[in-house]
């Protein structure tokens, strides 16, 4: 069934479900607990744990939070070629179906509504769908973006094979047609867009996202500030939980009037939302980010809440952080905070925090903690390694909170704090 799958933990009561990710949690920071004493640091704490750990802090809305879904299309178990939802099912035992996302907790009722009337539309085109790109096909993924503002952004994912730019404007335009005036209009789309991509993914610089219809943006709220979203700007998928998350953020970045915080977004693409979330109680914000489009947002969106204490920095963590951290000579209390991909920090980036003396309080945002993000861990709190050009003072664990972002599934935001 797909939500054992996608949400396996969709059938235990709530509170049942945050204790199965506590305990996850719990041997996360035990086995980084055992590494590091491996390394020689005594870092046993009660319970085995290498920090104190709180209860994981609950997500405001359990049910139908997620403010963006990727519906792929492909053969459904009925045999409908045209299928527009969620894989089951693995290549390697050659049972990959498409399911409706209809029993979806995680999934709000819009998105479903969305994908349901794609689906009607792709069922009466004489186009295929693209299954695998070298066997033909056009129709390809569906992304529904809904804000809390009531917007809602619609981009069809298209491969374009040999079509004429003729075929092409045919079929955007019966797309527009469909949604503005035909069936879809009940979907009431504040944004139409479409993509002509020939990979898996493409970013907006490798094939631009064409607005059919509507705003170019839509607008989301948190913390009182409004953020302008892009059809691939990265936002985290759970608005009302990134405002709890954003708010412990606050309080443990312990940022007051002559601290400056340090916003490393790590290739997220995340627009610098912490950093602007903390400017009004921070001397300054410094953001760096690799995507072009999410520093545009995060700019825009700075100037738009009146906030004028930050300066973003476009490009790789790995290459601008070093070059900023070597030549600090600011006396103001540096904070830092990482959120970085699954991929963890460049071990560059680790290099350039550690040695930086002014950075004193590190939070770390990890959705996979147990993955890449335990090397960055030991990285950071290992004992000097000239070798390694780790010469900074050791950092240490200090606190653990977790978040439910993704309630009904495994999977938890963790935040720990470091400080030296």
């Amino acid at each position: 069934r797909l939500a054992d799958v996608v949400t396996p933990l969709w059938r235990l009561p709530y509170q049942e479900q945050l204790q199965v990710k506590y305990e996850s949690q719990r041997k996360i920071l035990q086995t980084l607990a055992s590494c590091l004493e491996e390394l020689g640091i005594d870092a046993q704490k009660p319970g085995g744990l290498c920090c104190p750990l709180r209860p994981v802090v609950p997500s405001p809305i359990i049910n139908g939070y997620r403010n963006k879904s990727t519906f792929s299309v492909n053969r459904g178990p009925d045999g409908n070629p045209k299928t527009v939802g969620l894989y089951v099912g693995t290549g390697r035992a050659r049972n990959i179906v498409c399911v409706k996302a209809n029993h979806m907790e995680n999934i709000p009722p819009k998105h479903k509504q969305v994908a349901q009337c794609y689906e009607e539309f792709i069922h009466h085109s004489p186009l295929d769908p693209c299954i695998l790109f070298h066997e033909g096909g056009h129709w390809r993924e569906l992304v529904v973006r809904t804000t809390s503002c009531g917007h809602t952004m619609a981009i069809i994912i298209f491969h374009p094979q040999e079509l004429s730019q003729e075929a092409l404007a045919t079929q955007k335009a019966l797309l527009k047609e469909f949604f503005t005036s035909g069936p879809g209009t009940v979907c009431a789309l504040t944004s139409l867009y479409f993509q002509e991509s020939t990979m898996t993914r493409c970013s907006h610089e490798q094939s631009s996202f064409q607005l059919l219809h509507g705003e170019p943006h839509i607008f989301e709220e948190v913390l009182g500030l409004k953020f302008r979203i892009s059809p691939d700007a990265f936002f985290q998928v759970n608005t009302s939980g990134a405002e709890v998350l954003y708010q412990a953020v606050r309080e443990l970045s312990q940022g007051s009037g002559d601290t400056v915080l340090l916003d490393i977004c790590c290739g997220t693409g995340e627009q610098c939302a912490i950093g602007l979330s903390l400017a009004h109680q921070v001397s300054k914000i410094i953001g760096i980010e690799v995507v072009e489009k999410a520093i545009e947002d995060a700019r825009w969106n700075a100037a738009f809440n009146g906030i004028s204490n930050c300066e973003f920095h476009s490009g790789k963590a790995e290459a601008v952080l070093p070059q900023l951290l070597s030549s600090w000579e600011d006396a103001r209390p540096l904070v830092a905070v990482v959120n970085p991909s699954r991929a963890g920090l460049h071990y560059r980036v680790v290099r350039a925090i550690r040695n930086c003396k002014s950075i004193r309080r590190l939070l770390y945002i990890s959705c996979k903690p147990e993955g890449e993000a335990m090397r960055n861990f030991l990285e950071l709190c290992c004992p000097p390694a000239p070798g390694k050009k780790l010469t900074g003072e050791p950092f240490a664990p200090t606190l653990a909170i977790p978040f439910d972002m993704f309630p009904h599934t495994v999977h938890c935001e963790l935040v720990l704090l470091f400080t030296r």
